[in-house]
């Protein structure tokens, strides 16, 4: 039923809760996993001219810190593939460049995912709405199933 999951992850222990969800999951329905990390990708905007939109700029010192931000979720990723590989789970790992929420829902629509499974900070009121949800804007545009948890905060930190 569920060919490809993806699970979207932020590099938080928070956002790590949805892993065994999604592992119990993918050994269910024999399913790939795909452990994706989306990096905010850095944008300054010119002021531009009055009257007309602003134009949007990247430096060569934001170009080099999204690359190194993208070697690091690499390596994070690799890492947490490692043990759902040891149980003969098939685990895919990518990352890339953009707006979490509207990256998660073009790439579940673009490589035929099944399943998105994600985990909500849980933030309501003024954290919200400065923030954003991710996991609302997900739920809102995907038009696919969604395994959806609030974590727990960790005990004793």
């Amino acid at each position: 039923m569920f060919g490809k999951i993806l699970v979207c992850l932020d590099g938080s222990q928070l956002a790590e809760q949805i892993i065994p969800y999604a592992t119990e999951q993918a050994l269910g329905f024999q399913s790939i996993l795909v452990l994706f990390q989306v990096i905010h990708e850095p944008l300054a905007y010119s002021p531009g001219i009055p009257g007309t939109e602003p134009a949007a700029i990247k430096t060569n010192t934001m170009i080099e810190q999204a690359n190194a931000a993208l070697d690091g979720a690499k390596q994070y990723l690799e890492g947490l593939a490692m043990p759902l590989r040891e149980k003969s789970i098939q685990v895919e790992t990518v990352t890339t460049l953009g707006t979490a929420g509207q990256t998660i829902v073009e790439y579940a629509e673009g490589n035929s995912i099944d399943l998105i499974t994600i985990a909500t900070h849980g933030r309501s009121g003024l954290g919200r709405a400065v923030f954003g949800s991710v996991a609302d804007q997900v739920l809102r545009e995907s038009g696919r199933p969604i395994l959806l948890i609030r974590p727990r905060e960790p005990q004793g930190e």
